[in-house]
């Protein structure tokens, strides 16, 4: 895939495990595409937390975020409440990061 497509336009390629997870310093240098999104300590987690202004819209996000991730088959953990949404994405087959994980986190933004 060209470097020039936008990590939001690229597809999830499903990981089948056996690879090691992305370098700390591949993720740092992948981080500015994502505005918004950080690092765990370890480099092995993306993170953001949206914020609304009540419920409900919290709510819708939440949705949306977890239908385009079925669509992709990339699921984030997701935890919403009265004004805000935070996803998190890794790769569970090899705990850590992957690629996809920037893909999915840039889809979200998208939103």
């Amino acid at each position: 895939m060209p470097e020039t497509t936008k990590l939001q336009d690229r597809p999830c390629i499903p990981c089948q495990g056996g690879i090691p997870p992305m370098r700390a310093a591949d993720a740092r240098a992948m981080l500015p595409a994502i505005a918004g999104w950080q690092l765990n300590e370890d480099a092995t987690k993306l993170s953001r937390t949206f914020t609304f202004k009540n419920f409900v819209q919290a709510q819708a996000f939440a949705v949306r975020a977890g239908d385009i991730s079925e669509i992709e088959n990339h699921h984030p953990d997701i935890c919403y409440g009265w004004g805000f949404c935070t996803l998190v994405f890794y790769t569970h087959k090899i705990g850590g990061l992957h690629e996809n994980d920037f893909i999915m986190a840039a889809k979200v933004n998208a939103l």
